[in-house]
């Protein structure tokens, strides 16, 4: 009994008689206010705790000969998908031409509907018989090899379609001039494809891997190859003011996307107005890290963009096309998402009560300490 008098007296809490309280209407109005505003900012704190804080950090970036994979899907409503072609090529030397792989075209007319979708590149299905290189039939057990048209590094390379005799002239640096004079091209009707396709659109979307340097990756009329270690299209004879470069960016990523990222291209689309040009975007890529609360790490990557337009007019004429110029930041940014600590959560939670109550003592005390002043100088006759 005596260890229990002793605690009693550590009582922080003294108990008032309930015949000494005094309610009043502005307490209960305050005692109401104080309770809802108790609620609202317990559930606040409990909708932060579920959810998942995000923290960010920056740190150099180190990797070394890693690759990169660049997702796209651009909208082309005036060139038709027999001319559009994907080239790639970065500091390093790499240079990719003419890419077919992983990559969709879908013919589109001028409302924007689907015509056709396929895999393949510029250029017509081989025919199985064409012509042979000294310009007869073939023999019954003669081997087809049909001519490169002056294009053959050997006296024994064969081109058996229109488009293994563009690749020899690309090889050698050579435009294709007047491509009816091929028979290859003629006969697969290459020629006739494209004049169908005339007034058409192109869809094209899909990915390429990259090198994780400096490059860009470009779209553009023609077959493109290298003459005298410059990049030249060759565009069939049809001047650069015909090609309507108006486009539209549905998509454009480097690497696979996170929660929260922003791709500030996405949706992006230009008119053409006047005469052809080149669309060129300059990409500045910060590499990411993307962990997840589970621990799941996304490497992937953020962008910034500048645009610039050049007209192509004058000499040399710029070759018509979009370009995406990319460069990558020095820097590498790590999100990590992560759980307020149940310690946290329960300070937080004992803040609010007791923050409130006080508050709302000290606003009870003043108001009816001040309606008891008030209320004394009307008895007296002093309240004016």
């Amino acid at each position: 009994m005596e260890i229990f008098n002793k605690l009693r007296n550590l009582d922080a809490y003294p108990k008032i008689n309930e015949d000494f309280y005094s309610r009043t209407l502005s307490g209960g109005i305050i005692t109401l206010v104080s309770s809802i505003a108790m609620f609202f900012l317990f559930f606040s704190e409990l909708r932060l705790y579920l959810n998942a804080a995000t923290e960010t950090k920056l740190i150099v970036d180190t990797s070394r000969g890693e690759t990169l994979r660049v997702n796209f899907d651009v909208t082309f409503p005036a060139l038709a998908c027999s001319l559009l072609s994907v080239d790639a090529m970065d500091i390093s030397g790499e240079q990719h031409y003419d890419i077919r792989h992983d990559i969709i075209k879908k013919r589109i007319d001028h409302h924007g509907n689907i015509i056709e979708s396929r895999a393949d590149g510029i250029g017509a299905p081989k025919i199985e018989r064409p012509l042979q290189r000294h310009g007869g039939r073939l023999d019954h057990n003669e081997t087809y090899c049909g001519s490169c048209y002056g294009a053959e590094a050997s006296d024994d390379d064969c081109c058996n379609s229109c488009e293994e005799v563009r690749e020899a002239y690309r090889k050698k640096g050579w435009g294709m001039t007047n491509i009816d004079l091929i028979d290859q091209c003629k006969r697969e009707g290459f020629v006739q494809k494209i004049r169908e396709e005339e007034g058409e659109g192109c869809n094209i979307h899909g990915m390429v891997e990259v090198n994780k340097v400096a490059g860009n990756i470009h779209f553009a009329p023609g077959k493109s190859f290298l003459q005298s270690n410059l990049l030249v299209h060759d565009l069939l004879g049809v001047r650069t003011e015909s090609f309507n470069i108006s486009h539209k960016i549905n998509k454009l990523t480097f690497g696979q996307e996170f929660p929260g990222v922003v791709n500030p291209l996405d949706g992006v689309q230009w008119t053409q107005q006047a005469s052809s040009g080149m669309y060129q975007y300059f990409i500045k890529v910060v590499p990411t890290i993307y962990t997840d609360i589970r621990g799941r790490k996304i490497q992937s990557n953020q962008f910034s963009v500048t645009e610039h337009l050049s007209i192509a007019d004058g000499y040399p004429q710029r070759l018509p096309g979009v370009f995406f110029f990319y460069d990558f930041s020095p820097i590498k940014v790590i999100f990590t998402e992560g759980n307020v600590s149940l310690l946290h959560f329960l300070t937080n939670i004992c803040a609010i009560i007791g923050g409130v109550f006080a508050v709302a003592g000290i606003i009870d005390a003043f108001v009816y300490h001040g309606h008891r002043a008030i209320k004394k100088k009307m008895e007296i006759g002093k309240y004016t």
